[in-house]
């Protein structure tokens, strides 16, 4: 389902506990926990994810996540309506800067469980396609986010 790695970043056993709860409650709401999909999600440092978002999409700044889709949304959409998963498959990546989350939990006033689950479910929906550059789609995007994150409770408070 799965698999994080660290980049220039310490192992933590808390950050994989949050990832863990909320990738299984995207993969449940979406109806893909049957699915062979994969993500592979690397927690990071500002200066990895500015070097990763200059050289992959050429803005030269930092961020606190990125995601790498393997599929266009029509696509996927079909395949998972179909069912199409017949070998293992990889959705994505999310990259995800850990300082830029303590940095943005601080700063919003919630916990860095907040944030982290926040940047993981923003993530894992770029992945399935979905973005938020128009105002129809960001209301999309955030509402599929926040029915996620209030049923697991987490919440910004």
């Amino acid at each position: 389902m799965y698999e994080i790695t660290y980049l220039n970043t310490e192992e933590n056993n808390e950050y994989e506990k949050i990832i863990n709860i909320v990738i299984k409650k995207c993969f449940e709401e979406e109806k893909l926990l049957n699915s062979k999909l994969s993500i592979t999600i690397t927690l990071t440092t500002p200066e990895n994810i500015r070097e990763i978002n200059k050289q992959y999409r050429n803005i030269d700044k930092e961020t606190d996540v990125l995601s790498f889709p393997m599929f266009e949304k029509k696509e996927l959409d079909e395949k998972i309506k179909n069912q199409q998963f017949l070998y293992e498959d990889i959705l994505g990546d999310i990259i995800i800067s850990v300082k830029k989350v303590k940095e943005q939990a601080e700063e919003y006033g919630h916990s860095f469980e907040r944030e982290l689950s926040y940047m993981v479910v923003h993530g894992f929906y770029h992945l399935m396609g979905y973005d938020h550059i128009e105002e129809e789609d960001k209301k999309i995007m955030r509402t599929k986010e926040d029915k996620i994150l209030n049923e697991l409770k987490i919440t910004r408070e």
